[in-house]
């Protein structure tokens, strides 16, 4: 392999090991890769496209749906709740201006993505288990969410 070499004392860079490496980030999905040897250690990481600040803000409709989740008791919701699997930030619409994946009163089929959870800057679609309808929508659109949380419940 060919290395780009700078003035004495300078690091020797790989430029192709940088290429393969850039390459795997893009035929994995993998935001970031290091690799290290008695020499050097190199890392390689990119910026995920699909996360931008501005999702942070809620789509107006969402936040309605929040009052529910206080109304019914704890073991009505953890029953048929949709639990979260991760830990990160969720996310109730595609981006910030589009509609909700889903709303309170909505029939949903097993596999249909409810809402997005953001983890490790990866966005993580997360569908439904059973088909049924949205009774209560527990989070709201940008709110850090804790493995095993109640998301939303599918009656």
């Amino acid at each position: 392999m060919a290395a780009k070499t700078g003035t004495t004392g300078s690091m020797q860079v790989d430029t192709d090991l940088v290429r393969e490496l850039a390459a795997m980030l893009n035929d994995t999905g993998l935001s970031e890769i290091e690799v290290e040897d008695s020499e050097r250690k190199i890392r390689v990481s990119r910026m995920m496209t699909a996360v931008s600040a501005p999702m942070m803000a809620a789509p107006a409709a969402a936040p309605a749906n929040a009052p529910d989740a206080a109304a019914p008791s704890a073991i009505a919701i953890s029953a048929n709740a949709m639990k979260s699997p991760m830990v990160g930030t969720a996310y109730l619409s595609p981006e910030p201006d589009a509609a909700p994946f889903v709303s309170v009163g909505q029939q949903v089929k097993a596999g249909d993505t409810v809402l997005i959870i953001e983890a490790m800057k990866v966005m993580n679609p997360i569908v439904a288990a059973t088909s049924g309808t949205v009774t209560q929508i527990l989070v709201e659109s940008g709110q850090p969410v804790e493995f095993d949380q109640p998301l939303l419940v599918i009656a």
